[in-house]
Parts: C-alpha cells; sequence; structure tokens
C-alpha cells in the first residue's frame, strides 16, 4: 500500500473514532512525531562554525550586544 493509500485509510478510520481520549491520544502522539520529525532537520554544526559561534558571543558580550535575562523575560511576557 503507498503512502497516500494509507493517509486516506487512516483518515477513515479518524472519522469513525467517537472518543474524545482517543482523539486526544492521537494528537498527543501526532504532535511528539512531529518534534521528532523537526529535530532530524537539525545538522550539527562544525567545529569551526562552533569555534565562530564562541567567538561572535565573547565579541557581543565585550561590545555590550546583549540582554539580561530579567530584561528578556519581560519581553517574552509581553508577547502573550
Amino acid at each position: 500500500m503507498d503512502l497516500q493509500t494509507r493517509k486516506l485509510e487512516l483518515i477513515k478510520e479518524f472519522l469513525r473514532i467517537e472518543s474524545e481520549d482517543v482523539i486526544a491520544l492521537l494528537e498527543k502522539v501526532l504532535k511528539q512525531g512531529n518534534k521528532i520529525s523537526d529535530n532530524e532537520d537539525i545538522k550539527p554544526m562544525s567545529i569551526e562554525e562552533f569555534n565562530s559561534r564562541i567567538d561572535q558571543s565573547m565579541a557581543d558580550s565585550k561590545n555590550g550586544r546583549m540582554i539580561e535575562a530579567e530584561e528578556l523575560k519581560a519581553k517574552i511576557d509581553k508577547w502573550n
């Protein structure tokens, strides 16, 4: 069975579900699956890129290009 057919069969089965609990469980599984697939796109950085990022961070700190944690938390709280 190809992927498209499997998806359609899954949709048919999903539409037959009458239980809120089962749907909540399936939502949870799907969200976890999406997190896993999102993480698969993350590629490890090279040692050169790692060192470059450290150098950039040190330069930012030295030149005052940073924000205190409490200030950042306050800004994030305003997003909601």
